[in-house]
C-alpha cells in the first residue's frame, strides 16, 4: 500500500452483508456500500489486525477504512486487490486500488 501513498488513486471499495446473507442475521434487508474509481490521494496507510484485518488509509481530510480484509493479491497491472470473505468463502468487504481508472464491465477489463 505504500507505494500509492501521495500519489492520486483510483478507489473501489464496497461492503455488503448481500441478499445471500441477510437470512444468517435475521435481517429483513440486504446492506450495502459501494463505490467505484473514487479518485483519492493518501498520507499514510495503516494494517492491522491478524486475519481477519482492517486497513485505515489517512487522507488530508479523513480516513477510509475497511474492515474485515482477510486475503490480499498484486495483479499484473500493479492494482492492490484485499478482500475479506466469510468462512464460506463469499465476499464480504472489498477495497481496491489502481493508478488507472477501474473497468465498469468485463468488455472493458478484456481490452
Amino acid at each position: 500500500m505504500n507505494r500509492f501513498v501521495g500519489d492520486d488513486v483510483y478507489l473501489h471499495l464496497e461492503t455488503t452483508n448481500g441478499a445471500y446473507a441477510a437470512h444468517r442475521f435475521g435481517q429483513p434487508m440486504a446492506v450495502c456500500a459501494y463505490i467505484r474509481n473514487g479518485r483519492v490521494r493518501f498520507e499514510r496507510a495503516a494494517i492491522a489486525g491478524n486475519r481477519p484485518y482492517r486497513v485505515g488509509l489517512k487522507m488530508e481530510q479523513g480516513w477510509i477504512y475497511a474492515e474485515g480484509l482477510t486475503d490480499y493479491e498484486v495483479d499484473e497491472k500493479g492494482r492492490l486487490l484485499l478482500a475479506g470473505h466469510d468462512d464460506e468463502g463469499r465476499l464480504a468487504v472489498a477495497l481496491q486500488l489502481s493508478r488507472t481508472p477501474w473497468p465498469m464491465s468485463a468488455l472493458e477489463e478484456e481490452a
